[in-house]
């Protein structure tokens, strides 16, 4: 999937999620980490939108989602290879 089709996915996965007007958060806890860095395994192994799937089931926010899994660059940490 290209840039813009992975784009496109998870606006659209997230839109519904946009109207909540969620303010930034910091990490809560090693539980959170946790299930941001499995979406990223689960994103490079599967597809992107298994990977919005997974996190939108754990409640993290739209803004989160988008971050994490568009723009790799604002990671807040490497997963270790």
């Amino acid at each position: 999937m290209n840039t813009f089709s992975r784009a496109a996915a998870v606006a659209a996965a997230t839109a519904a999620d946009a109207r909540d007007g969620a303010a930034h958060h910091e990490r809560r806890d090693a539980r959170s980490r946790d299930i941001v860095d499995h979406a990223i395994v689960v994103q490079e192994t599967s597809n992107t939108m298994s990977a919005v799937e997974y996190l939108k089931s754990h409640d993290v926010a739209s803004h989160v989602i988008e971050r994490v899994l568009l723009e790799p660059h604002r990671r807040r940490n490497a997963i270790a290879a």
